[in-house]
């Protein structure tokens, strides 16, 4: 999204962060198709991002207002939404280290224990027709964390995967089993989580300050498990030492090891629904390893 050649009838990036910052712009640079970077007059720097859609750059604003609440770990400012723009204050980034990472886990242990009204709880003002990254993500509402997560998480991608094709009935079955059977797999009853909802390792940014960043939520009420999941499933710098941050500020219940595989599902079948079969393969081996606990 080059700030100096926008689409025919679009308006630049530059132009957005003027309008949503109220302040001049000096300069600016694309970052990728769907970011660019604005220099305002006041010194700061701010992203310009254009969403897919409006209620995807509304979920994601709200998202970030809701965990901004928690205190920590950090966040980007919303400077403003229009339509499908978001402006976010430009992080400065840094290198992994173990600090950083002791800090991380004891702060995403206090973020998920600011809690949520109930699981699936949308943040205010977000939408119930919310995404993950590209994928429709709904959040409905329940008390019960195994029948709210088997319907609400892990059963509408496995539809959307066996209808596309990318796994068969068979393999459905599989996770079809581990839904009938969350209730006695899913550990003792925790309360509903303030999650950030898809902290895959590129979400989380190592600042140059020594703290990490949180960028990119689907933020809703869940297990808090299921962040730490993600965190494993795609490969956190110095997961230990968040980990054992973590467990500093909150120990998680015995057994949550072996319960990775069930956070997981939903992830991969989102995975599997936007890239296809190799992460279709990875779910059905996530709920295999569930089935033998």
């Amino acid at each position: 999204m080059p700030q100096s050649s926008p689409a025919s009838g679009e308006e630049s990036p530059g132009a957005v962060a003027a309008r949503l910052t109220g302040r001049a712009v000096t300069g600016g640079r694309p970052l990728s198709g769907a970011l660019a970077e604005a220099a305002l007059d006041d010194g700061r720097t701010v992203v310009v991002k254009r969403a897919e859609e409006a209620e995807a750059a509304r979920a994601e604003a709200a998202g970030l207002r809701w965990l901004a609440e928690a205190g920590a770990p950090p966040v980007p400012r919303v400077h403003g939404r229009e339509g499908a723009w978001l402006v976010l204050d430009r992080l400065a980034q840094g290198r992994p280290g173990r600090e950083a990472a002791l800090r991380f886990g004891r702060e995403l242990a206090g973020l998920h224990a600011a809690g949520a009204p109930a699981f699936g709880a949308p943040p205010p003002g977000g939408p119930v027709e919310a995404f993950i990254g590209l994928a429709p993500m709904r959040n409905v509402t329940g008390d019960d964390w195994p029948s709210w997560y088997a319907e609400h998480r892990v059963l509408p991608y496995l539809r959307r995967a066996v209808d596309a094709g990318t796994t068969g009935a068979g393999e459905a079955a599989v996770v079809e089993r581990v839904c009938a059977r969350l209730p006695e797999l899913a550990g003792p009853a925790e309360p509903p989580a303030r999650l950030h909802g898809d902290l895959w390792s590129g979400n989380v940014l190592w600042g140059a300050d020594g703290r990490v960043r949180l960028i990119d939520p689907a933020a809703h009420g869940g297990h808090r498990e299921t962040d730490l999941a993600m965190l494993a499933l795609f490969g956190c710098p110095l997961l230990d030492a968040v980990l054992e941050g973590y467990q500093e500020v909150a120990p998680l219940a015995e057994g949550w090891r072996e319960r990775v595989g069930v956070h997981q599902l939903f992830p991969l079948l989102v995975h599997a629904v936007l890239f296809g079969r190799g992460y279709a393969g990875q779910a059905l081996g996530a709920a295999r390893s569930a089935l033998s606990l």
